[in-house]
């Protein structure tokens, strides 16, 4: 985006029919998540002391209503900042898109991929995971496929919409709640962070004593998604940084298994 385009404009409520939708989104993409994990980490699932149906529903449960509350969160405290999700909010309570808000769809979608691709080839070097399941290539894609949901939507909603609009918050009441970009991208590098360190129990899951080099690599390899996702979310919107985390999570757990097991 050039340099010189005008600053989102804050945006008024109300937030609650939104982050209801976006509970919901977030309720039905965990759902989708667990042929994922159920590969991912049979062993953890198995030593549970419920059945696993049971764990399913409530977990599930969990993530939806806690969705609606963070994006409820996020939105109260970014709006006011123009951190948002205008093109739902159009559509949910019906009236038109706020000026100023372009549409750069195509942009996201290929700063995902090509941020995917980046972070592929990294990831080969250095240390990297055993590969400890059996899953055919076939598998993974399409148990990676089903998972991109929950990385465009429930992450977003967590480490985009409601981090970087609690940072931004944060950093503003130092300066009269007004919001200057450098606080912007203060708030985007730190929540790129944590959603890198956001992988790690996953990490732990597979693997019990990881490589020190192993842990920085893939929190830094997320945090460059995060990075670029959250560029998109304060420059367009939330839907932007979705699509460019669906996009991105597509190369690197469906086209990537395929073609490594081509």
């Amino acid at each position: 985006m050039p340099a010189t385009a005008p600053p989102a404009l804050p945006v008024k409520g109300p937030h609650l029919k939104l982050a209801m939708l976006l509970g919901l989104a977030g309720l039905l993409s965990t759902l989708a998540l667990w042929p994922y994990l159920l590969v991912l980490m049979p062993q953890k699932l198995a030593a549970l002391p419920l059945p696993l149906p049971v764990v399913v529903a409530a977990q599930t449960i969990q993530a939806g209503v806690m969705c609606w509350l963070l994006a409820w969160l996020g939105l109260y405290l970014g709006a006011p900042h123009g951190l948002d999700a205008p093109w739902l909010r159009s559509r949910v309570y019906r009236r038109p898109l706020e000026p100023g808000r372009p549409a750069r769809w195509g942009l996201a979608m290929s700063l995902g991929a090509g941020t995917a691709v980046l972070v592929f080839g990294l990831s080969l070097l250095g240390p990297t995971l055993p590969a400890e399941h059996a899953t055919s290539a076939a598998g993974w894609a399409w148990r990676g496929a089903l998972a991109l949901f929950y990385g465009g939507i429930v992450e977003e909603i967590g480490c985009r919409l409601l981090l970087v609009s609690l940072f931004v918050w944060l950093l503003a009441r130092s300066h009269r709640n007004v919001a200057l970009p450098w606080m912007f991208v203060v708030a985007i590098v730190l929540a790129a962070l944590l959603f890198g360190a956001g992988h790690l129990p996953a990490v732990f899951a597979i693997t019990a004593t990881p490589a020190s080099l192993l842990i920085g690599k893939i929190v830094l390899l997320n945090a460059v998604v995060g990075t670029v996702t959250g560029v998109l979310f304060w420059k367009y919107g939330l839907e932007h940084a979705m699509l460019a985390h669906f996009c991105a999570d597509l190369v690197l757990h469906v086209i990537a298994p395929l073609a490594g097991g081509a």
